[in-house]
């Protein structure tokens, strides 16, 4: 499907971290509220030292004005990056990760590092992964060779940093496979 020129460009990282707002995750709040009702949803209640489940915006928010401390996800942990990166580095095929994995980070790395155990080598973690899965999409933009191909497990940072070649390279292809003339119509021609 062609794109009009307006859409063809690709979102910014500062626009995925504003999409990624609205994934939900959970804080432990530091003041005692009743439920709360927003235009998102109903959020609630805030009594420490229960968790609550709340959109990133809103931790984000808290975590400024030191209401909360937000509880990192399961995934942002030494343990869990370093079989990731074993695996990215072991495999040929990229591994599965959360699909806002790189945006979600960046923010809890940048608003709530204090929550989150020994950020600095969650930080080293994340660049290594980063770097080795942007090797294999590289891998995979060199061997485009057919108007379909499959891509599992890339995550959004990814999609929208190979999304303009990617769509360029796919039109430049179909159009080769439609100009190309047929080898039965040549062998069978009247």
């Amino acid at each position: 499907m062609a794109l009009p020129a307006n859409l063809k460009q690709a979102p910014t990282p500062q626009e995925l971290e504003y999409i990624t707002g609205e994934i939900i995750v959970a804080i432990e709040p530091l003041f005692r509220m009743e439920k709360v009702r927003l235009v998102s949803g109903v959020y609630g209640p805030f009594r420490p030292p229960a968790k609550t489940r709340v959109p990133l915006w809103l931790a984000q928010s808290l975590k400024l004005k030191r209401k909360c401390r937000i509880v990192p996800p399961d995934w942002v942990t030494v343990d869990f990056l370093t079989l990731r990166l074993q695996q990215e580095t072991s495999q040929s095929e990229l591994s599965k990760m959360p699909f806002r994995y790189a945006e979600v980070a960046k923010v809890l790395l940048d608003i709530a590092s204090d929550d989150i155990m020994e950020p600095d080598k969650i930080r080293i973690l994340l660049k290594d992964i980063r770097e080795a899965r942007q090797a294999k999409s590289r891998q995979l933009l060199l061997a485009l060779d057919a108007p379909y191909t499959t891509t599992e497990n890339l995550c959004s940072m990814e999609i929208c940093e190979m999304r303009l070649f990617f769509s360029s390279a796919m039109g430049i292809i179909s159009k080769l496979d439609v100009e190309a003339p047929a080898q039965d119509e040549e062998m069978y021609d009247f």
